[in-house]
């Protein structure tokens, strides 16, 4: 009945007695009154059947009488057709509960077999199953038993809270000389085998110092957020460094990614075919931010990002003592942009105080958008490093806000427990993942412009310069080596050799003054230049840099701190909150000198925490290669191997290991077909 009641009310004929009368299709017919049993809509349908039925000229062209009694019978057919379906739909209502747990029971037990048999079948396969299972199980396990034992556990706990709370002051002092102790214990083992890691460490300590000089309220610098918030990027760090289930799950979720934005060449190659996607930088990269966005606003319609990221935004607030705004529009920066992350604060962003926006903008310049990282992974830079820098950047950003710009005014928000987050209007799946991929057009074209436009404007600038430099005999000058003069002892301080330093520099200049993007896409080319096992040197021009460069670099890069990112932040801002424009204006550049410091000190600890990686052994490279090729390991084996011949009055030799291979001359000579050195002339 309320199915017929709801087409009864969206299907009527009035249309038809109020048209214009038509001679050739007049027909008259009265309208009866419903009886109490039959509703008024459903007459009107059946009633507008009937008429129209008789203007085709059926056979219903008898007495109204008929017609009637025919309807009634055929009315009543209908509900008692329909009484099933009503009396199903009122039990599903009043027992939807209990329904509701015997279908998530039955998925549960369905879910566990299926996760037994892939267990069984074979348990390295199924190993990411298991993690994710048990994270899974784990916070379903904490939710419940917080919402029925945590009351009594609070109650339990009183006491030691109360101790802790009397103790607290001088408790705390003893675990800071604890730790202090211990990490200069461990900074003195850990760089006595690799020295080149005190450059890094001053690096970082001359960073901090310098933003504590640039501090608004030097005297109100909260040093408990500080320490906490580079306490915590430090603890990542090592985790994703140094330890290796970090760097095997770092690894294999870079891996994952990677796997997972290579889904994106289905679309891309039926739209543009497969030639246009493998030569044709814009057909390549520029789609998998269109994925990427798509898949980011489905997970925003499921709630998996919101709470993701209220998790992390517990986890900084209450650690490092901010308040709920800033630190969830922070949270949120590690997965979407400076443009994107305050629309989760949006509500409250005409009441924040000057420092919470600060802190905002810092988040925003500090960390890179998850779409963009994705067309970073394309050009092969490292994913496990993009990743680990996206989070790292987090509680530094606020750290560092909260040194550059501290706290003077009474928050509004400081007493919330909670901050809702703003949901998105999507009604299902479908339009969530539609809107997705509609809101990265702008993004892929706003991309693509700048690209044309700042390589553009960079290639007049350096051939401005060549010019100008011309004139006073001064060959070469560029935009790049200007920044690699100025910038060189920023790079050395980070932990780059003074080879590298220049080209660091350079990248370093390109990613400040024009965009990240670029500077991404030049590191990727000396990368590849490095895992094609070209010559260092090319001439007075350097081919690629280091391992360790390349890791420093990769970290220094990773944020949207730029002078073109001023106009994004500043126009996304006052869209969302116009009566604070001149509030955004007036911090917008010191949180622009912090987010650049924020990415520079994650480099510094990338520096520190960097691990050499050992070579194999070369011979047995050598015995199972056939040299049609070279690779980064052929050069490095082959530097070995010219490092070991000794050529004394026209006769060659090895020492070391070298000398005890048969192959040695063998392989210096396959060695000299791509390499230049002294011993290849002998």
């Amino acid at each position: 009945e309320e199915l017929l009641e709801m087409e009864g009310n969206q299907i009527t004929l009035d249309s038809l007695d109020k048209g214009t009368d038509n001679p050739a299709f007049g027909f008259e017919v009265s309208s009866p009154s419903p009886s109490p049993s039959q509703g008024a809509p459903v007459n009107d349908i059946f009633q507008g059947e009937n008429r129209h039925y008789e203007e085709c000229g059926g056979p219903c062209s008898g007495s109204q009488e008929e017609g009637r009694e025919g309807k009634g019978r055929f009315s009543s057919c209908c509900r008692k057709a329909l009484q099933p379906a009503s009396k199903a739909k009122h039990f599903c209502k009043a027992h939807a509960k209990v329904l509701r747990r015997v279908i998530l029971g039955l998925f549960g037990v369905a879910y566990l077999c299926y996760f037994i048999a892939a267990c069984y079948l074979n348990f390295q396969r199924a190993l990411a199953l298991v993690v994710m299972t048990a994270v899974v199980a784990f916070f379903v396990c904490w939710n419940i038993f917080k919402k029925h034992c945590g009351a009594k556990v609070l109650l339990l706990l009183r006491p030691i809270g109360k101790w802790f709370q009397k103790s607290w002051p001088w408790l705390k002092w003893l675990l800071w000389v604890a730790l202090l102790a211990g990490l200069v214990v461990w900074l003195a083992l850990d760089t006595g085998r690799n020295p080149e890691q005190l450059i890094s460490l001053g690096g970082f300590c001359f960073l901090v110092l310098f933003l504590f000089a640039c501090s608004k309220h030097h005297s109100a610098v909260s040093w408990r957020a500080v320490f906490w918030g580079l306490g915590l990027e430090l603890l990542l760090g090592l985790f994703v460094l140094r330890t290796t289930p970090g760097i095997q799950a770092f690894q294999w979720l870079g891996d994952q990614v990677q796997y997972f934005l290579g889904y994106t060449t289905a679309g891309s190659s039926f739209v543009f075919g497969n030639t246009l996607i493998q030569d044709v930088f814009a057909f390549q990269a520029l789609p998998i931010i269109v994925f990427f966005s798509c898949v980011m606003s489905i997970l925003y319609y499921l709630g998996i990002m919101q709470w993701l990221i209220l998790k992390i935004s517990w986890l900084l607030q209450v650690s490092l003592g901010t308040s709920p705004t800033e630190t969830l529009s922070v949270a949120g920066n590690i997965f979407v942009g400076q443009s994107e992350a305050p629309l989760l604060i949006r509500p409250y962003l005409t009441d924040m105080t000057l420092s919470e926006i600060h802190a905002v903008m810092t988040g925003g310049f500090s960390t890179i958008a998850g779409s963009v990282m994705g067309a970073y992974i394309s050009f092969g830079i490292d994913a496990a490093s993009l990743i680990a820098a996206s989070v790292m950047a987090a509680p530094c950003a606020l750290a560092m806000a909260k040194l550059v710009y501290p706290e003077v005014e009474e928050s509004k928000f400081k007493g919330k427990a909670s901050v809702r987050l703003s949901c998105g209007e999507e009604q299902n799946i479908l339009e969530a993942a539609s809107n997705g991929a509609a809101a990265s057009v702008g993004l892929v074209a706003n991309i693509a412009a700048n690209l044309i436009a700042f390589l553009a404007v960079l290639e007049f600038i350096n051939a401005a310069l060549r010019w100008l430099g011309e004139m006073v005999d001064i060959q070469g000058l560029s935009f790049q080596v200007i920044c690699s003069y100025v910038l060189m002892p920023v790079a050395f301080l980070m932990g780059a050799d003074w080879a590298d330093s220049p080209v660091v520099a350079e990248l370093l200049g390109i990613k400040i003054f024009l965009n990240e993007f670029v500077a991404y896409q030049q590191l990727s080319m000396y990368k590849k230049n490095r895992l094609m096992g070209l010559e260092e040197w090319d001439g007075n021009r350097k081919q690629w840099i280091s391992e360790r460069a390349e890791s420093i670099t990769t970290f220094a890069l990773c944020g949207f701190a730029n002078f073109s990112s001023i106009g994004i932040a500043l126009g996304s801002l006052s869209s969302l909150a116009p009566q604070r424009k001149g509030d955004f204006a007036a911090v917008v550049l010191r949180a622009l000198l912090t987010g650049m410091c924020v990415s520079m000190l994650n480099a510094c600890l990338a520096g520190l925490l960097y691990v050499p990686t050992e070579v194999g052994d070369c011979a047995v490279f050598f015995s199972t290669t056939n040299f049609s090729s070279t690779s980064y390991t052929t050069y490095t084996c082959c530097k070995q191997l010219f490092a070991s011949s000794v050529v004394q009055n026209g006769t060659l030799s090895f020492t070391g290991s070298w000398a005890e291979q048969a192959d040695s001359v063998r392989w210096l000579r396959e060695c000299c077909r791509y390499y230049n050195h002294t011993s290849c002339a002998g």
